[in-house]
């Protein structure tokens, strides 16, 4: 074994420490001479174990980095070498993980080896400078990183548009990352799931609701239109002469607003003979007659309800209506009753009440349209008399077949030659009346009631036969010959 401190030597390894003052420490606690961990010591042998990414510094170069050493260590010291030794395992630290591992696996290859340390003038081991080298290699590969997935990006929220940068993916992610709210109706361009690269641009546009009343037709609809004007061309409604209810250039805020509008229409109107074709917005169709300059006067209409919504298209007429009132008195028909009576043969019946026709007083309006006379309609009505009831016996009593003495006479040569067969014939002073002849007072004291001529032909026949047996022809002076044929 040589004494030289320049000589490389492979001794034994019982033992590799994982750490250069591990080593240290290991070498005093034996009592031998340990070098100085970083620097060695005088009468010590050189220290031959060194990093493989050590360079070795040539004569006459500057040392970068190397420190001043302080006053009070002197170089190669104890101390001094475990304060760099910590400053490296601090900047070690700060180089992140990845370089730490690096840095490690360099050193673990550094311990299976052993090299000779060429010592120089001015020389200062480059173990403090590689530490900062790996930092600043890592800080620049986490660099190019960020740059790599940072984005410029142009973010117009409802036409207020403003550069900002991101790391997010796609546009919802975007969003959320802004606060950007959006509801179901909203326009989002690209869309939601759209992916995002540097230099694009995103655009939300929030929609409003809008209570759209449309030529009378109401309906909810929302639109991202930010006035009015732009509403109507974005629901495609036809502006030219139209009626609008807001101002054009009113602006619409998130809450939405209520719109009337009337688009323009051609409508006809028909009077006194003449057609007149209008253009108008108008909401009534009052008002679109008055805009064709035609002017209703009195009981005065048109064919359709005045206060409906003008159609497109559509033809009014107007109808001239002159008229009044006519009151007329019209009689009520009065009631028949009839009451069964067993003391009057059957088929007999008696006027007990005669009955009245009442009074009514009637009101009609009279109209005259364009010229032509309609059906008068009734307005009113008042009662004037009211009818009184008529009542009437019917009578059930058996009539008799025959009466002795008579039944063998030509009754019915009689009978032709008093009223010429006619059982309701009233002679011309209404003293006489029915087949025979007979006057009231006769008939009722042969057991009639009431008038002959509304007793039935039969009943005649047979008070006319009791007559005969009491009086015989005398009654019939004139026709009474006609009895014996």
């Amino acid at each position: 074994m040589s004494n030289s401190h320049h000589e490389t030597y492979e001794p034994y390894e019982t033992y590799e420490p994982d750490d250069i003052y591990e080593a240290y420490e290991t070498c005093a606690a034996y009592g031998s001479a340990c070098p100085d961990p970083v620097y060695g010591g005088p009468g010590a042998p050189a220290d031959t174990y060194r990093p493989a990414y050590e360079v070795v510094h040539l004569p006459g170069l500057p040392r970068q980095g190397a420190p001043e050493p302080r006053p009070e260590h002197r170089p190669g010291s104890r101390a001094e070498t475990r304060a760099e030794t910590r400053a490296e395992s601090r900047a070690e630290a700060r180089a992140g993980s990845r370089a730490g591992a690096r840095t490690g696996s360099h050193r673990r290859a550094a311990r299976r080896r052993r090299t000779r340390h060429v010592e120089l003038p001015g020389d200062v081991s480059i173990r403090r400078l590689l530490p900062q080298a790996l930092v600043v290699a890592f800080l620049a590969g986490g660099t190019t990183a960020f740059v790599a997935k940072d984005k410029a990006i142009e973010l117009s929220v409802d036409g207020r548009a403003r550069t900002l940068h991101t790391f997010a993916d796609d546009v919802t992610e975007l969003l959320a990352e802004e606060g950007v709210e959006t509801g179901a109706h909203d326009v989002i361009m690209p869309g939601p799931d759209a992916e995002i690269t540097s230099g694009d641009e995103v655009a939300v546009r929030y929609a409003r609701p809008v209570r759209l009343t449309l030529d009378g037709h109401r309906r909810d609809v929302w639109t991202t239109a930010r006035t009015v004007a732009g509403a109507l061309r974005q629901l495609g409604v036809r502006q030219e002469g139209a009626y609008v209810s807001t101002s054009r250039s009113r602006r619409i805020g998130r809450e939405g607003l209520a719109l009337d509008v009337r688009t323009e229409r051609t409508i006809t109107v028909m009077a006194d003979g003449r057609a007149r074709t209008v253009r108008t917005n108008a909401a009534t169709v009052r008002d679109a007659v008055e805009e064709a300059g035609i002017t209703l006067r009195g009981q005065d209409t048109t064919s359709v309800p005045q206060a409906s919504f003008p159609r497109d298209g559509q033809t009014v007429t107007v109808l001239r209506i002159t008229g009044g009132r006519e009151v007329r008195d019209e009689p009520i028909p009065f009631q028949v009753r009839r009451t069964e009576d067993p003391d009057l043969f059957r088929g007999t019946e008696v006027v007990e009440q005669a009955g009245e026709p009442g009074l009514r007083r009637v009101t009609y309006l009279l109209r005259t349209v364009n010229g032509v006379r309609q059906k008068p309609r009734r307005v009113e009505s008042e009662l004037v008399r009211a009818p009184r009831t008529q009542l009437v016996k019917v009578g059930t009593k058996p009539r008799p077949a025959s009466v002795q003495g008579a039944d063998h006479l030509d009754w019915q040569g009689l009978a032709a030659c008093e009223s010429g067969g006619r059982p309701d014939a009233v002679d011309s002073s209404g003293t006489y009346g029915g087949l025979y002849q007979f006057d009231t007072q006769t008939w009722q004291a042969l057991g009639g009631r009431g008038r002959p001529q509304d007793a039935p032909a039969a009943e005649q026949t047979y008070r006319a036969k009791k007559l005969y047996v009491r009086r015989g022809a005398s009654p019939w002076p004139h026709c009474g010959s006609r009895l014996r044929g």
